[in-house]
């Protein structure tokens, strides 16, 4: 897991990684926002947030390559509150796709690796 501190909020975060994603010609395919979710049950909760990141054209190359690989797309970046910080969470693609010892799919997870680390490198670290 790829995980690290930035000194944004956690919707600052979101919304750098929203432009990362975009930079790299990939797609937003859901933005899961666990706060507002909770505060519409009465609950105030800490920032958890969750961007589903994809391609048509991946997912196609992924159902090739591995029918049951397409259980794990889109992958995720998780945007959270901790320690009174804001975290930023991502299993990397070659790691969520290891588990299918598919030669086809380990070059897919290694060409997206490249496209998370440009998105990633969007939100400053502490």
């Amino acid at each position: 897991m790829n995980t690290f501190d930035t000194p944004l909020t956690a919707d600052e975060a979101i919304d750098k990684l929203k432009t990362g994603v975009e930079a790299v010609g990939l797609r937003v395919v859901s933005h899961i926002n666990g706060q507002a979710n909770a505060k519409l049950t009465g609950k105030e909760v800490p920032a958890d947030q969750i961007l589903e990141v994809f391609r048509p054209d991946f997912a196609i190359r992924v159902w090739e390559a591995c029918k049951p690989a397409g259980h794990d797309i889109p992958l995720r970046i998780h945007v959270y509150e901790q320690d009174r910080g804001t975290k930023i969470a991502c299993r990397m693609p070659s790691n969520v796709f290891a588990p299918f010892e598919s030669p086809e799919l380990a070059a897919i997870g290694a060409e997206l690796d490249g496209l998370f680390e440009q998105i990633l490198d969007a939100v400053p670290r502490t």
